[in-house]
Protein backbone atom coordinates (compact mmCIF):
# COMPACT_ATOMS: atom_id res chain seq x y z
CA UNK A 1 0.00 0.00 0.00
CA UNK A 2 1.47 3.07 -1.15
CA UNK A 3 2.69 6.15 1.25
CA UNK A 4 0.75 8.97 0.35
CA UNK A 5 3.98 10.77 -0.04
CA UNK A 6 3.37 12.90 -3.11
CA UNK A 7 5.74 12.83 -5.79
CA UNK A 8 8.42 15.84 -5.67
CA UNK A 9 8.73 18.30 -8.90
CA UNK A 10 5.22 18.34 -10.59
CA UNK A 11 4.19 21.48 -7.98
CA UNK A 12 2.63 19.27 -5.56
CA UNK A 13 3.89 19.22 -2.14
CA UNK A 14 5.40 16.25 -0.39
CA UNK A 15 3.26 15.18 2.50
CA UNK A 16 5.79 14.77 5.22
CA UNK A 17 7.52 17.86 4.27
CA UNK A 18 4.49 20.21 5.11
CA UNK A 19 5.02 22.34 8.40
CA UNK A 20 2.55 23.26 10.57
CA UNK A 21 1.99 26.82 11.53
CA UNK A 22 1.68 27.95 15.19
CA UNK A 23 -1.57 29.64 14.75
CA UNK A 24 -2.64 26.33 13.05
CA UNK A 25 -1.40 23.81 16.12
CA UNK A 26 -3.22 26.28 18.02
CA UNK A 27 -6.38 26.12 16.32
CA UNK A 28 -5.80 22.72 16.30
CA UNK A 29 -6.15 22.00 19.94
CA UNK A 30 -3.88 19.47 20.20
CA UNK A 31 -0.60 21.04 21.32
CA UNK A 32 0.29 24.25 22.76
CA UNK A 33 2.33 26.39 20.09
CA UNK A 34 5.96 26.10 19.54
CA UNK A 35 8.49 28.35 18.33
CA UNK A 36 9.68 25.93 15.33
CA UNK A 37 5.94 25.04 14.02
CA UNK A 38 6.73 21.73 15.19
CA UNK A 39 4.64 19.24 17.50
CA UNK A 40 5.32 16.53 19.83
CA UNK A 41 3.78 12.86 17.85
CA UNK A 42 2.14 11.45 20.80
CA UNK A 43 -0.11 14.98 20.90
CA UNK A 44 -0.89 14.78 16.92
CA UNK A 45 -1.50 11.18 16.59
CA UNK A 46 -0.92 9.45 20.06
CA UNK A 47 1.50 6.76 21.17
CA UNK A 48 1.55 3.52 19.85
CA UNK A 49 4.30 2.02 21.78
CA UNK A 50 1.85 2.72 25.18
CA UNK A 51 -1.21 0.77 23.02
CA UNK A 52 -2.05 -2.12 24.76
CA UNK A 53 -1.52 -5.39 22.14
CA UNK A 54 -4.38 -6.47 20.35
CA UNK A 55 -5.96 -10.04 20.59
CA UNK A 56 -6.54 -10.90 16.81
CA UNK A 57 -7.56 -14.47 15.47
CA UNK A 58 -3.68 -14.31 13.95
CA UNK A 59 -1.95 -14.05 17.41
CA UNK A 60 -1.06 -10.82 19.94
CA UNK A 61 -0.50 -8.27 17.98
CA UNK A 62 1.29 -4.44 18.66
CA UNK A 63 2.94 -1.71 17.15
CA UNK A 64 5.99 -0.39 18.01
CA UNK A 65 7.36 2.70 16.91
CA UNK A 66 10.29 2.74 14.23
CA UNK A 67 13.75 3.01 15.41
CA UNK A 68 15.75 3.37 12.22
CA UNK A 69 19.05 1.99 13.36
CA UNK A 70 17.08 -1.49 14.73
CA UNK A 71 14.98 -1.89 12.15
CA UNK A 72 16.06 -0.50 8.81
CA UNK A 73 17.74 -3.15 7.33
CA UNK A 74 14.31 -5.26 7.40
CA UNK A 75 11.78 -2.66 6.25
CA UNK A 76 14.21 -1.47 3.68
CA UNK A 77 14.15 -5.51 2.33
CA UNK A 78 10.50 -5.23 2.67
CA UNK A 79 10.68 -2.16 0.26
CA UNK A 80 12.83 -3.76 -2.06
CA UNK A 81 9.90 -6.76 -2.50
CA UNK A 82 8.69 -6.13 -6.23
CA UNK A 83 5.13 -6.48 -5.35
CA UNK A 84 6.11 -3.99 -2.75
CA UNK A 85 7.86 -1.41 -4.31
CA UNK A 86 5.27 -1.30 -7.00
CA UNK A 87 2.84 0.64 -5.00
CA UNK A 88 5.34 2.29 -2.19
CA UNK A 89 7.90 3.17 -4.59
CA UNK A 90 11.09 2.80 -1.97
CA UNK A 91 13.08 0.61 -3.40
CA UNK A 92 17.15 1.16 -3.91
CA UNK A 93 19.50 1.53 -1.28
CA UNK A 94 18.70 1.15 2.42
CA UNK A 95 19.19 5.32 2.43
CA UNK A 96 16.09 5.87 0.14
CA UNK A 97 14.07 3.65 2.94
CA UNK A 98 15.81 5.77 6.14
CA UNK A 99 15.10 9.21 4.46
CA UNK A 100 11.64 8.18 3.82
CA UNK A 101 11.23 7.04 7.69
CA UNK A 102 13.30 9.93 9.33
CA UNK A 103 11.26 12.59 7.92
CA UNK A 104 8.27 11.43 9.56
CA UNK A 105 10.42 11.14 13.32
CA UNK A 106 11.79 14.37 13.16
CA UNK A 107 9.15 15.99 11.51
CA UNK A 108 6.05 18.06 12.44
CA UNK A 109 4.48 15.07 14.09
CA UNK A 110 1.70 14.40 12.19
CA UNK A 111 2.82 10.69 10.86
CA UNK A 112 4.43 7.89 12.64
CA UNK A 113 5.97 5.18 11.18
CA UNK A 114 5.71 1.52 13.26
CA UNK A 115 6.93 -1.72 13.11
CA UNK A 116 3.28 -4.31 13.43
CA UNK A 117 4.85 -7.09 15.49
CA UNK A 118 2.96 -10.09 15.53
CA UNK A 119 3.71 -13.08 18.60
CA UNK A 120 6.99 -11.09 19.10
CA UNK A 121 8.20 -11.30 15.40
CA UNK A 122 7.95 -8.18 13.32
CA UNK A 123 6.10 -8.61 10.22
CA UNK A 124 4.23 -5.35 9.03
CA UNK A 125 5.35 -1.76 8.45
CA UNK A 126 2.73 0.91 9.25
CA UNK A 127 2.18 4.75 9.04
CA UNK A 128 -0.18 5.86 11.40
CA UNK A 129 -1.15 9.50 10.36
CA UNK A 130 -3.05 12.91 11.41
CA UNK A 131 -5.27 12.86 7.29
CA UNK A 132 -7.15 15.89 8.11
CA UNK A 133 -3.36 17.39 8.23
CA UNK A 134 -2.01 15.75 5.27
CA UNK A 135 -2.57 17.18 1.94
CA UNK A 136 -4.72 14.01 1.28
CA UNK A 137 -7.58 16.78 3.05
CA UNK A 138 -7.57 18.59 0.16
CA UNK A 139 -9.26 15.69 -2.24
CA UNK A 140 -11.73 14.53 0.21
CA UNK A 141 -13.92 15.99 2.87
CA UNK A 142 -12.13 15.49 5.88
CA UNK A 143 -12.81 16.04 9.69
CA UNK A 144 -11.11 17.11 12.79
CA UNK A 145 -8.98 13.98 14.37
CA UNK A 146 -9.40 12.10 10.98
CA UNK A 147 -6.46 9.43 11.57
CA UNK A 148 -4.77 7.57 8.45
CA UNK A 149 -3.34 4.40 7.85
CA UNK A 150 -0.87 3.08 6.05
CA UNK A 151 0.47 -0.45 5.99
CA UNK A 152 2.51 -3.02 4.36
CA UNK A 153 2.87 -6.89 4.72
CA UNK A 154 6.29 -7.89 4.89
CA UNK A 155 6.92 -11.39 4.51
CA UNK A 156 5.06 -12.98 1.27
CA UNK A 157 4.01 -16.07 3.54
CA UNK A 158 1.34 -13.56 5.81
CA UNK A 159 0.00 -12.24 2.28
CA UNK A 160 -2.84 -13.91 0.66
CA UNK A 161 -4.10 -15.39 3.81
CA UNK A 162 -6.81 -12.99 5.20
CA UNK A 163 -4.37 -11.56 8.05
CA UNK A 164 -4.19 -7.79 6.18
CA UNK A 165 -7.84 -7.46 7.00
CA UNK A 166 -7.05 -8.68 10.55
CA UNK A 167 -4.52 -6.61 11.27
CA UNK A 168 -6.33 -3.88 9.76
CA UNK A 169 -9.71 -4.32 11.85
CA UNK A 170 -7.18 -4.37 14.66
CA UNK A 171 -5.52 -0.90 13.84
CA UNK A 172 -8.24 0.89 13.43
CA UNK A 173 -10.02 -0.25 16.26
CA UNK A 174 -6.36 0.75 18.27
CA UNK A 175 -6.62 4.38 16.73
CA UNK A 176 -10.21 4.70 17.66
CA UNK A 177 -10.00 2.62 21.63
CA UNK A 178 -6.69 5.37 22.17
CA UNK A 179 -7.96 8.40 20.36
CA UNK A 180 -11.61 9.72 21.77
CA UNK A 181 -11.14 12.91 19.28
CA UNK A 182 -11.01 10.50 16.41
CA UNK A 183 -14.42 9.99 14.71
CA UNK A 184 -13.06 8.11 11.55
CA UNK A 185 -10.29 6.00 10.02
CA UNK A 186 -8.90 7.41 7.30
CA UNK A 187 -7.01 5.28 4.02
CA UNK A 188 -6.53 5.40 0.61
CA UNK A 189 -4.98 2.94 -1.37
CA UNK A 190 -4.34 2.59 -4.69
CA UNK A 191 -7.03 1.97 -6.72
CA UNK A 192 -5.88 -0.62 -8.70
CA UNK A 193 -4.09 -2.43 -5.93
CA UNK A 194 -6.79 -4.73 -5.53
CA UNK A 195 -5.85 -7.23 -2.61
CA UNK A 196 -5.40 -4.01 -0.86
CA UNK A 197 -8.95 -2.44 -1.66
CA UNK A 198 -10.43 -5.71 -0.48
CA UNK A 199 -8.90 -6.18 2.82
CA UNK A 200 -9.91 -2.73 3.90
CA UNK A 201 -13.30 -3.84 2.88
CA UNK A 202 -13.20 -7.06 4.92
CA UNK A 203 -11.45 -5.15 7.73
CA UNK A 204 -15.24 -2.94 7.76
CA UNK A 205 -13.66 0.16 5.82
CA UNK A 206 -16.25 1.32 3.58
CA UNK A 207 -15.48 2.50 -0.23
CA UNK A 208 -16.22 6.35 -0.52
CA UNK A 209 -15.08 7.38 -3.63
CA UNK A 210 -12.16 7.48 -6.02
CA UNK A 211 -9.96 10.01 -5.71
CA UNK A 212 -7.40 11.42 -8.06
CA UNK A 213 -4.17 11.83 -5.95
CA UNK A 214 -0.92 13.45 -7.53
CA UNK A 215 1.02 9.99 -7.29
CA UNK A 216 -2.07 7.72 -7.85
CA UNK A 217 -5.83 6.74 -8.37
CA UNK A 218 -6.64 6.05 -4.51
CA UNK A 219 -9.50 4.23 -3.14
CA UNK A 220 -11.21 6.98 -0.51
CA UNK A 221 -11.81 4.17 2.67
CA UNK A 222 -13.38 5.11 5.81
CA UNK A 223 -14.36 3.15 8.94
CA UNK A 224 -16.58 4.98 11.17
CA UNK A 225 -16.44 5.08 15.28
CA UNK A 226 -20.03 4.90 15.35
CA UNK A 227 -20.61 1.89 12.49
CA UNK A 228 -17.50 -0.28 13.70
CA UNK A 229 -19.35 -2.44 15.46
CA UNK A 230 -21.78 -3.21 12.82
CA UNK A 231 -19.33 -3.51 9.58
Amino acid sequence: MHHAEAHTGDGTEDTLELRLTEELLGLIGDVSPQTDGRADAASLVGSPDAWSPAATAAGRFRLVTVEPRRDLSVISRWMNDPAVAAFWELAGPESVTDAHLRRQLEGDGRSIPCLGVLDGTPMSYWEIYRADLDPLARHYPSRPHDTGVHLLIGGVGNRGRGIGSVLLRAVSDLVLDNRPLCARVVAEPDLRNTPSVAAFLSAGFRFCAEVDLPDKPAALMIRDRTHRDQL
